[in-house]
């Protein structure tokens, strides 16, 4: 039987409080990668939700789960800003394009370097769950299945959450439900659709 999204929505926080979800317990030694993956068009309800039910809910459990939400987009103003190039970067897309702007910014928002400044805001000592959401506001100045790929070496034991915008079937990726399909296959679905 399908889930609708609202009954998917209703099974993330028994889920990722679960021992077995925060202890990564019957992955076969797989790192704890997980994909919440949500129709598009439900984007302002995802974050809402995010926000005010799930991360809210974690950090006042018992006892509480600390849990770090990153949002990508953010993270790259962040970095823009800190390196004085977000200025500089909205008048080279208005006056040069897309392209050019994509091109430029290329090296300084490898999702290698994204990675690691990720995984130092987490502080993983002290993190029991790191979530990462904002992804389609990000694109296409950050590619997910390429900074998924550079947070495996570097996540440990601390499970990983991400936000998809699109579609994921456990071997790929398709933003949006429409780009391109990225192949990626070292996550899990957290809610199937069906059950």
């Amino acid at each position: 039987m399908a889930l609708t999204f609202e009954e998917r929505l209703n099974q993330i926080l028994p889920k990722i409080a679960s021992d077995d979800f925060l202890n990564s317990k019957g992955l076969g030694n797989e790192i704890g990668f997980w994909i919440f993956d949500y129709p598009p068009e439900r984007e302002l309800d995802m974050r809402d939700f995010l926000t005010r039910t799930v991360i809210a809910r974690l950090n006042k459990s018992q006892p509480p789960i600390r849990a770090v939400a990153v949002n990508l987009f953010d993270l790259v103003i962040q970095v823009l800003e800190e390196r004085k190039l977000l200025d500089k970067a909205i008048e080279m897309q208005r006056t040069k394009g897309d392209d050019a702007i994509l091109s430029a910014l290329r090296p300084v928002l490898k999702e290698d370097k994204l990675a690691q400044k990720i995984v130092a805001m987490a502080g993983l000592d002290n993190c029991d769950v790191l979530i990462l959401w904002g992804v389609g506001s990000a694109y296409p100045l950050l590619r997910t299945h390429t900074l998924l790929s550079a947070l495996h070496p570097l996540m440990g034991r601390t499970p990983l959450l991400m936000f998809y915008p699109g579609r994921y079937d456990g071997y790929s990726l398709r933003l949006f439900n429409k780009l391109s399909e990225d192949h990626y296959y070292r996550a899990f679905r957290l809610i199937p659709e069906a059950q």
